[in-house]
């Protein structure tokens, strides 16, 4: 090779050494660049965003609330909760495990099926929950053979805890799972937390938010599967703050228990302020069984049952309130001026409007009778003659406002309003226009009129505390001075011819509830009975003489027993309702029940007590 060769190779070697020490160069300057991006100028994100993989926030359920009726006394709260859970990757098979441990403690089948969805969507190394409340001897038949069963854990954790059961049910309600409606966009963040519970029913729903407390947060160590490895820090948030309630559970009880097997509801309210004292559903339910999920067949058995354990009556209940609506019938016709406080009537035992005929109660009929003696022996032409005089429209006014027809806003979900109709709602609602002998009809108040018990509660007190708009609530509150609520836009005098005449039904020889008086002094009550029909009475059958007895009838062709009334008629201070769905007769079925239940309360007193209680710390 000459020696010009020579020199062309060895300057193209150079050359290609320049650029490949170049690329060189470049490289290990853009390596350095980058590392010095990530490590200096973006360490401090990426250093953030390590901590924020090793480290994660769990939230942690804080204690809730416990609800308490006036006296201070538990009406819910929490206990231990004895359960099992398991951690899938630590079993050997974990349908062996499942297994064993329903040959120990038996899994409800729903349950099984829960805890199937739960593993199969959820990384092997959480924990599921198997069984919850279980006895200690069940929890420590589990625990003794722990050997036997890999991955599965004894546990205590909280559960909710109502000690008075079906009795305060409707109440009270219950707590259950969170569902994915619940989890709305601006949910409370505690929500997210496996196995929460918030309030589905009653008190437990209403006052949720105040019950549920604020969550705290556990610092938890993490390994790249995010399982723990430990924890860090923990804050164990804020309890939920407890609720008071206007209930005495004692009124409450002896309330329940006399109701019995019926399906009825009963309400008593103190008529100087509203608080709600008792109010009481028949048949109930047990609230437990919400809390960890009811099976099909439990469901069924509720939902299925022809008097209603799941509904509230006293708030849900639309019922037509018969004659325990005749005192503000007589009321609008006195205030209307459509009558005078001397009107009169004369019953033959039938009315007559036109061509048709409505029938009183009584067939020989009552005579002549004027307001308070037909409230007394609750004459049914009277209020017609009154009803057809005063019109629906004036009527469905002022009987408005003793709370017939609206929404009350007791704190409790799912209250119905009732109906009070006009001519106007016949118009909107039905299409068609109304009849004056419907007019006759809700006189007594049958036809389109609805009431729940609490409206007919609320009525009572309405009218026995001197025409004062009370409204009924469950929560302890500074009491409402009575001059500064709203009253009745019916005159004083013809309030107190109204409460006279309750006074007659139950105290006079003639009147509808006389068998239900109370003759201890200081404990007397007034009232009224109601009786409303379920299935109309033919002309063919009333005419042919033959009357069935209610008992003989089919359970649900009775007609319903209704009372009202209030004691002590020398210093009122307590108004009741009570009705018996499909018990026949007011005066032989409901009035006695409302009797002693407004006996219990007057012998209570749970209104004065509270405040001599109060006193006495005021006094401290």
């Amino acid at each position: 090779m000459s020696a010009e060769s020579e020199n062309i190779r060895v300057k193209q070697l150079t050359r290609r050494a320049l650029f490949l020490a170049g690329g060189q160069l470049l490289l290990i300057a853009g390596l350095a660049g980058r590392m010095y991006q990530l490590q200096v100028l973006d360490g401090e994100r990426f250093q953030t965003l390590a901590e924020d993989n090793r480290i994660n926030i769990r939230l942690i359920p804080p204690p809730r609330g416990r609800i308490l009726d006036r006296f201070g006394r538990e009406l819910a709260t929490s206990r231990q909760n004895f359960r099992v859970v398991l951690i899938p990757e630590q079993a050997d098979d974990v349908e062996a495990t499942l297994a064993r441990i329903n040959a120990i403690v038996p899994i409800p089948e729903h349950q099984l099926r829960r805890v199937r969805r739960e593993i199969a969507r959820a990384r092997a190394f959480v924990p599921v929950t198997v069984l919850e409340n279980l006895t200690w001897d069940e929890f420590s038949a589990i625990g003794v053979r722990g050997p036997d069963l890999p991955g599965v854990q004894p546990d205590v954790g909280e559960t909710r805890f109502y000690p008075f059961g079906d009795r305060l049910a409707h109440v009270i309600g219950y707590v259950s799972s969170v569902s994915e409606k619940d989890l709305t966009e601006d949910a409370d963040p505690v929500l997210q937390i496996p196995g929460f519970r918030i309030g589905k029913n009653g008190i437990e729903k209403t006052l949720d938010r105040g019950l549920r407390g604020k969550a705290g947060t556990s610092q938890i160590e993490v390994n790249a599967l995010g399982r723990m490895i430990r924890e860090l820090s923990r804050d164990e948030g804020i309890s939920g703050k407890d609720a008071e309630l206007s209930l005495d559970i004692d009124l409450q009880r002896f309330t329940f228990d006399r109701l019995g097997e019926e399906s009825a509801a009963a309400v008593v309210m103190d008529i100087r302020n509203g608080e709600v004292l008792t109010l009481a559903s028949t048949p109930a339910f047990d609230p437990t069984p919400f809390n960890v999920g009811l099976s099909k067949t439990e469901w069924a058995s509720l939902s299925t049952n022809p008097r209603a354990p799941l509904i509230n009556k006293p708030i849900a209940g639309q019922y037509p309130p018969g004659s325990t609506f005749k005192m503000v019938v007589g009321l609008a016709g006195l205030q209307s001026g459509a009558i005078q406080p001397n009107h009169s009537v004369f019953c033959p035992g039938f009315y007559q409007l036109g061509n048709h005929t409505f029938y009183c109660w009584k067939k020989g009929g009552h005579g002549t009778v004027d307001y308070q003696t037909a409230l007394e022996q609750s004459c049914d032409c009277f209020f017609y003659d009154v009803s057809r005089r005063t019109g629906i429209d004036r009527m469905a006014e002022y009987i408005r406002s003793f709370g017939i027809g609206e929404v009350l806003g007791i704190e409790l979900p799912n209250e119905k309003p009732g109906l009070m109709p006009d001519s106007d709602w016949k118009r909107r609602a039905l299409k068609q226009p109304w009849h004056p002998g419907e007019t006759v009809i809700c006189g007594i108040g049958q036809g389109y009129v609805l009431a729940t018990p609490l409206q007919l509660c609320t009525m009572t007190a309405r009218l026995v505390n001197g025409g004062k708009m009370v409204v009924p609530r469950l929560r302890r509150q500074n009491d409402a001075e009575l001059a500064d609520l709203p009253r009745v836009p019916i005159d004083q005098r013809w309030i107190d011819m109204a409460v006279k005449g309750m006074i007659r039904v139950t105290n006079s020889a003639s009147g509808t509830a006389r068998r239900s008086a109370i003759k201890e002094p200081g404990m007397q009550i007034g009232g009224k009975t109601g009786t409303s029909q379920v299935v109309r009475i033919s002309r063919a059958d009333r005419l042919s003489g033959i009357k069935r007895r209610e008992e003989d009838k089919p359970w649900h062709e009775r007609h319903h027993a209704l009372f009202v009334g209030y004691g002590p008629i020398d210093n009122p201070r307590y108004a009741c309702a009570v009705i018996i769905e499909h018990g026949g007769g007011g005066s032989s079925a409901a009035a006695p029940v409302a009797s002693d239940i407004l006996r219990e309360a007057m012998r209570l007193d749970p209104a004065a007590r509270t405040a001599a209680i109060q006193q006495a710390g005021d006094a401290s």
